[in-house]
């Protein structure tokens, strides 16, 4: 009965938390939210204590639940492990120098501000690239498949979206991610959760002191050990009648395969080692040691136009050099931005403008960055601040955002098509929001003169929709630069 509950649940979390990054509409986010900012390091990244309370707690309580339960990336385990034959695991000893070091290896580059690692190894953002950049695809072309049938039929239930890659360095990361877990799952069923995940060891420190544990009967027991060979965590040692309970994911497979009982879940705080604990005065001790160490670091488009209307194909156009990136309102600036951000890519399904994509810089590789060839951030959009989970960029208000100075326009008035072709624009001055460019005479002197942009720096919000919507090709004439630290009027 504990396992049908706990696959009932686990599956209802994971659609929720992929339906989150496939949402076309943006209205499941309103009601599904919460289950991104409930994910252990985005909640303590963001400094959400009611929920890294609330995580901490379960885990005191019922062990790791939350890895079998709240997890997508230990719920999709279970999935991939399923997918071969059936597999008999067995008890393996714990991997201690495994657990702890790549643990270290995480806070440490969490403290360097080496984001990469962090963001490789963290399980939710390792899901939500996967879905973002395998799965999100083709469902954006299912959606247009239905888009187009409903228009056959003269109605409008669907409309296409745009199905673009974003970056390629984040598409190879993400088959890279698939492809190992499904080995490490197939094999050795939670392999990854119980030796790399630094949620899972953070966690395990806690659960080895849970409250209610599955606990084996020796009077009952007949030594078959069936336990053992169904334990995907390997913690369950069917010869001494321990389990380790650092390692034990709570997934109940166990107690529903034992034909006698013996097996029970239980509350066991105050019960002797022999009745299955692997427990003892090294596991406090690491506990206390890691739990310091890692409190104290972790606190420290609409459619594009393909043609202009005749014949002539619009040429794309080209991603600029920025002298200092653009980050999204509620960031306060780069810095703060790429130490928080886990690299999740929830702002990058969400935005619906197609102005978030991975970055493919190494310094921020698989990090949101803006940029304004597909769109322009628009001043009314707060997606992305409402879903961050991290922290990395804040929730605000569209009046907030709108006076909020994230960059700086500037001209190259040798690509003007004022100066290239000898034609009056002024497409950038229409369609600044802030009022931010003016049309001036090229010649002060000539009243006949051809008007070419100029930019008040000061009242300019760096949304990009003069970039984006300046008609010189490949690259615009007027390109935004981020501010390093964002202003607000």
């Amino acid at each position: 009965m504990l396992r049908k509950i706990r696959i009932i649940i686990a599956g209802l979390m994971l659609a929720g938390i992929t339906l989150l990054f496939l949402d076309i509409t943006g209205a499941l986010h309103a009601w599904l939210g919460w289950i991104a900012k409930l994910q252990f390091f985005p909640a303590v990244m963001a400094v959400n204590l009611g929920a890294v309370a609330l995580l901490l707690l379960l885990t005191l309580l019922f062990g790791r639940i939350y890895c079998s339960v709240i997890c997508p990336l230990g719920i999709f385990q279970d999935i991939l492990s399923r997918l071969g034959k059936k597999r008999r695991f067995g008890y393996k000893p714990e991997r201690k120098w495994l657990r702890y070091g790549v643990l270290a290896l995480f806070i440490a580059a969490l403290v360097a501000g080496v984001q990469v690692f962090v963001a490789f190894i963290e399980p939710y953002s390792a899901y939500g690239r996967m879905v973002q950049n395998l799965l999100a695809p083709l469902w954006d072309w299912g959606n247009n498949l239905l888009a187009w049938i409903s228009a056959r039929a003269g109605a409008y239930a669907f409309w296409p979206k745009e199905v673009w890659l974003r970056s390629l360095p984040t598409l190879i990361v993400a088959v890279v991610t698939l492809v190992a877990l499904a080995i490490l799952a197939i094999k050795g069923g939670r392999a990854y959760c119980n030796n790399i995940c630094p949620v899972g060891t953070m966690l395990s420190l806690v659960s080895r002191f849970s409250m209610f544990r599955p606990v084996i009967d020796t009077s009952k027991c007949k030594n078959c050990g069936s336990c053992a060979r169904q334990c995907k965590a390997s913690c369950i040692n069917a010869k001494e009648h321990k389990i380790d309970y650092s390692r034990c994911v709570d997934c109940f497979d166990c107690i529903d395969d034992c034909k006698f009982g013996a097996l029970r879940y239980r509350f066991a705080w105050g019960r002797k080692k022999a009745s299955g604990t692997a427990e003892g005065d090294s596991g406090r001790r690491a506990f206390l040691t890691v739990s310091a160490l890692a409190g104290g670091s972790l606190l420290a488009k609409a459619q594009e136009k393909k043609t202009d209307g005749g014949f002539a194909q619009i040429l794309p156009k080209t991603r600029p050099q920025r002298k200092t990136p653009i980050t999204p309102a509620g960031s306060f600036g780069p810095k703060h931005f790429y130490d928080t951000c886990t690299a999740c890519q929830l702002c990058v399904a969400a935005c619906p403008n197609n102005v978030l994509r991975p970055s493919s810089s190494l310094e921020h590789l698989m990090q949101p960055e803006m940029s304004y060839e597909k769109g322009y951030c628009r001043p009314e959009c707060t997606k992305c601040a409402d879903l961050c989970p991290a922290g990395a960029i804040f929730p605000l208000t569209p009046e907030l955002k709108s006076a909020i100075h994230i960059g700086i326009a500037s001209v190259d008035r040798s690509l003007c098509v004022v100066e290239t072709d000898g034609v009056s624009c002024g497409n950038c001055a229409r369609h600044c929001p802030a009022g931010a460019i003016q049309m001036v005479r090229k010649d002060p002197d000539d009243e006949d003169s051809l008007m070419i942009p100029s930019v008040d720096e000061s009242r300019c919000i760096g949304c990009g929709a003069c970039e984006n919507l300046c008609p010189a090709r490949p690259l615009s004439a007027i390109t935004v630069n981020g501010r390093s630290n964002h202003i607000i009027d």
